[in-house]
């Protein structure tokens, strides 16, 4: 049976929504095509109609994710919201226990470098979440203080979500945060 070209773009868009989601909360690599397309109600050959690759889903659901996260992040976030509260915001429980919709950086980054294929999504990514902390810190190493709390934030999130002791999860959020806040709130002009 052939399908409408409308049709065909609502399944790639549902394919990649889909995977972005599981790509955050599972991983890459433990998202299997087959499982993937089960959970749209697709046949897992059906995947090879709408990528050459599951590298090129993977890119693709990267971006989507990237956007979707962009997208939260402006409408959670003004620009004179102080840098405190994006750390509180970032490194809160609710964001621990909603990975799916979270920030990729925490599950994939690990993995692409693993798998041997950096993306270029992620690197925009970082850079501009290290520009948006940037542009709220006020002192000559302002960039080299991004690249620090970026690192310790996605750190601090990655290995809360790793630990299987509530309280282990919990001390990992809170002290980061905390130390983070007061160093922010130690700099000049916050």
């Amino acid at each position: 049976m052939r399908y409408s070209p409308e049709h065909k773009a609502q399944t790639r868009q549902r394919i990649i929504d889909t995977a972005a989601q599981l790509f955050r909360r599972d991983g890459i690599d433990a998202t299997g095509l087959q499982p993937l397309m089960k959970t749209l109600g697709l046949t897992p050959g059906g995947f090879y109609a709408h990528f050459k690759s599951k590298n090129e889903l993977v890119e693709t659901a990267l971006q989507r994710a990237v956007e979707q996260r962009q997208a939260r992040t402006q409408e959670d976030v003004t620009s004179e919201q102080p840098l405190a509260e994006l750390i509180a915001h970032y490194l809160s429980s609710a964001h621990r226990a909603n990975p799916e919709t979270g920030c990729p950086l925490p599950t994939i980054s690990a993995e692409l470098g693993q798998r041997g294929h950096p993306s270029a999504t992620t690197d925009r990514f970082i850079l501009d979440r290290l520009d948006m902390i940037e542009s709220k810190l006020d002192s000559e190493d302002a960039a080299e203080q991004s690249v620090l709390l970026l690192s310790s934030m996605v750190g601090a999130l990655l290995l809360s979500r790793s630990t299987n002791d509530p309280q282990l999860s919990d001390r990992l959020l809170k002290a980061t945060r905390k130390l983070l806040i007061e160093h922010v709130e130690a700099q000049p002009g916050a």
